[in-house]
């Protein structure tokens, strides 16, 4: 029952966390014991598989166990009897263990935690907007509800909007969305990138040619302001325009009309132009590199488009969306675990939705289909404590380990008789330790031999052991699955 996360166990009793603790390192559940008091908020941040509820002191300090776990409602939660009502109303609650524990009881109940893992994806809420394109923007943190409350007041006008962010942030989306939401959304909406075309054709491509106005230009052509007519102009990365560019762009901003390369007549143009960078513009006016008028013919209405490290909260609606649309273009959906996102929550993204949409991209050409936990993530997305891998030739051997674990066991006084309640407690006459440990060991193979119907494989994995270890210790005590009770 070895799993990429540990469980955790809670519990106030001394003894009874020890013994949980042994009997969960003998069949080979990475796990981690604490008493309530040592519950606090960066214990839940970490990625558990299970949470084992124990013994609890107090009243009060199983509501404060019990706030948490509604909190973290991602993670699967056993308890032992003396808690079963208590959990009865957490989503997470997979189910109760009785005492004394059985190996296969404890299995069974590990094993429920992983389907919960497995089956269990991320929901999250739908946004409900009237208009569709807003499904871009997607996102109930305060950041994005300001840029979607900017957008609509601006929109019904023709102001200019100056669109600031970071690279991958998504400002050509408040483009659109602000020409879709205007008195101009039946008109075109003609995107250009400034820093994408060569300054020498910048011009031309702005505001078009005519036929022999240069080499190669063998007929007349409308730029983008001719083109967009009517509708909006969105020059995007206006920080890389070349400055003798900026003052012909200033030009048009004024005059509202312009002449094509080789032309000399003037054509009168009706856009709206919004204009987006990821540049300190004014850094770039101190430095003399970007035009100050300019800038203020731009900037007439800005909208700061927020980092996604700024609203990482909005990162589960966004997956969703990225999703939506992949499925809609055919790809095979893929499904989140709770740890799996919590983990993406907790990176920069320092290139924000555009190296999100990437990461879900190549996720699906991985795993089409599949359930993405922690250990499917790129290595540079995972922030869980992932248990640490070690080559087996590193281990103890199989043998040395069971029998380290059963003289822990021994060692308890967990629900055991009294003259076999711990090693203070031995008889005067002394115990044939040997004799007692090969029955224990005998008592527990066929245990997991019952509660695998005799399946020598699994049994041998419930154990944590390798099948040919199993099946030459049930040679050793002469056991037969097929004489099992």
């Amino acid at each position: 029952m070895q799993g990429i996360a540990k469980t955790l166990v809670i519990d106030d009793d001394l003894q009874h966390r020890h013994d949980l603790s042994v009997i969960l390192s003998f069949v080979g559940e990475q796990h981690e014991a604490v008493s309530t008091n040592e519950v606090e908020n960066p214990l839940w941040e970490r990625a558990w598989g299970a949470c084992l509820l124990g013994k609890i002191s107090s009243n009060k300090s199983l509501k404060k166990i019990l706030d948490y776990l509604r909190i973290h409602n991602h993670i699967p939660v056993i308890a032992l009897s003396d808690h079963a009502r208590d959990l009865a109303g957490l989503p997470n609650y997979v189910g109760e263990l009785e005492l004394p524990l059985n190996y296969g009881q404890l299995a069974d109940a590990l094993r429920h935690c992983q389907e919960f893992l497995g089956k269990r994806t991320f929901q999250v809420p739908q946004i409900g907007r009237k208009n569709m394109l807003f499904r871009s923007m997607v996102g109930r943190s305060e950041s994005i509800s300001q840029v979607r409350h900017l957008i609509e007041q601006v929109a019904s006008t023709d102001a200019s909007v100056l669109i600031l962010g970071e690279s991958g942030t998504g400002k050509e989306v408040v483009a659109r969305n602000v020409h879709y939401h205007s008195s101009r959304r039946d008109g075109p909406f003609v995107p250009v990138n400034c820093g994408a075309i060569p300054p020498d054709l910048l011009e031309s491509e702005l505001f078009g040619h005519e036929k022999g106005a240069f080499t190669g230009a063998i007929a007349s052509r409308k730029g983008r302001f001719e083109l967009a007519d009517g509708g909006t102009l969105f020059l995007d990365e206006i920080g890389d325009m070349p400055m003798p560019m900026q003052v012909k762009l200033l030009r048009v901003l004024q005059e509202r009309c312009f002449e094509r390369v080789g032309g000399n007549a003037t054509i009168k143009t009706n856009v709206r132009i919004i204009a987006a960078t990821h540049r300190n513009l004014d850094a770039m006016i101190h430095e003399n590199t970007f035009r100050e008028d300019l800038y203020y013919r731009l900037n007439v209405f800005p909208i700061e488009m927020p980092a996604l490290r700024e609203r990482i909260e909005d990162t589960p609606l966004l997956l969703q969306e990225l999703l939506a649309r992949m499925e809609a273009e055919g790809a095979k959906l893929i499904h989140f675990t709770p740890r799996a996102i919590t983990s993406l929550m907790e990176h920069d993204w320092p290139g924000n939705v555009r190296e999100l949409a990437n990461l879900v991209e190549r996720l699906i050409i991985l795993y089409p289909g599949e359930m993405v936990d922690v250990n499917h993530l790129p290595m540079k997305y995972r922030y869980s404590h992932l248990p640490d891998f070690q080559p087996e030739e590193n281990f103890l051997s199989t043998e040395d380990q069971e029998r380290a674990a059963l003289a822990d066991m021994f060692a308890s006084s967990y629900e055991e008789p009294e003259e076999m309640s711990g090693l203070n407690d031995l008889p005067p006459e002394g115990v044939n330790l040997k004799e007692m440990l090969a029955e224990l060991e005998v008592e527990m193979i066929c245990q997991a031999l019952e509660a695998q119907m005799g399946v020598v494989a699994r049994a041998a994995d419930m154990l944590g052991m390798r099948r040919t270890t199993l099946v030459e210790k049930m040679r050793k005590y002469g056991l037969n699955k097929e004489d099992l009770r």
